[in-house]
């Protein structure tokens, strides 16, 4: 059956845990946004992509639609050739009229599908125009992120085998507190203030954290191991020297 820690024990191991967790904090702290950076850039060039790969299939289809009408526009022109060659052959009037109505019916024909091709190759070059933009934003923005993954990467490489080292260390502090109750109060404090503190030391009569005066008599039961007491301002655990620093309260 493993003994309890002590509260003085429990203290040294909590202290410990913070200092191990304020050099992750300072990794982190090098690698600055660029993590964030990097995804954000990484997802908008993925938008970028889908709106670009959309405007090319617009595009095509466009084209195919003028290609088409032109087409229209040709047959047209055809069947008036042909219309007016059997002008030659007709015999009576009604004839006439027939084949004069189907040539007025194809002129139309050809004025239609010009004017829609002239709207269509309007709207082409405007989508054209959007392509463009699309595509030197996204070669922007990728030479961005290739610089940012280059800056990221060599951070990451400097600073890998440490990071693992503190990590493992980590784990293994948290592992000797024991106790969970203690450990999500501690993770709970981390996570409310940006500086990752939640463990720190009485200094010049006041809290190491948020800096507000600690009564004598609770800097007295600090002292004194008994249990663990709380800044009443911040919620930060407090330790005295003894615990931070106990190389200097043994020569002291």
């Amino acid at each position: 059956m493993a003994v309890e820690a002590s509260v003085a024990e429990k203290l040294q191991e909590l202290w410990n845990l913070q200092q191990i967790d304020s050099q992750l904090d300072e990794i982190q702290i090098l690698k600055g946004e660029l993590p964030m950076e990097v995804s954000d850039l990484e997802d908008e060039i993925a938008g970028l992509d889908t709106r670009i790969k959309k405007l090319k299939a617009i595009l095509k289809e466009n084209e195919q639609e003028i290609a088409r009408l032109q087409t229209m526009a040709k047959d047209a022109d055809g069947n008036i050739k042909k219309y007016q060659k059997q002008l030659d052959e007709v015999r009576n009037d009604r004839e006439f009229k027939a084949l004069q109505n189907e040539i007025d019916l194809a002129k139309l024909d050809i004025q239609l599908s010009e004017k829609k091709v002239r709207e269509a190759k309007a709207g082409l070059e405007t989508k054209k125009d959007g392509l463009a933009v699309a595509e030197a934003k996204m070669e922007a923005k990728q030479k961005e992120l290739d610089a940012k993954k280059v800056e990221l990467q060599g951070i990451i490489e400097k600073t890998e085998q440490e990071e693992n080292r503190l990590r493992a260390m980590s784990e293994k502090a948290r592992t000797a507190i024991m106790e969970d109750r203690l450990l999500k109060a501690y993770d709970k404090t981390r996570r409310t203030y940006r500086n990752g503190l939640s463990v720190v030391t009485v200094e010049r009569n006041s809290c190491g954290g948020c800096f507000n005066n600690v009564p004598p008599q609770v800097q007295l039961e600090i002292g004194l191991h008994k249990k663990i007491i709380a800044c009443e301002h911040c919620g930060r655990i407090l330790v005295d020297h003894s615990i931070a620093y106990p190389e200097t309260a043994v020569e002291a």
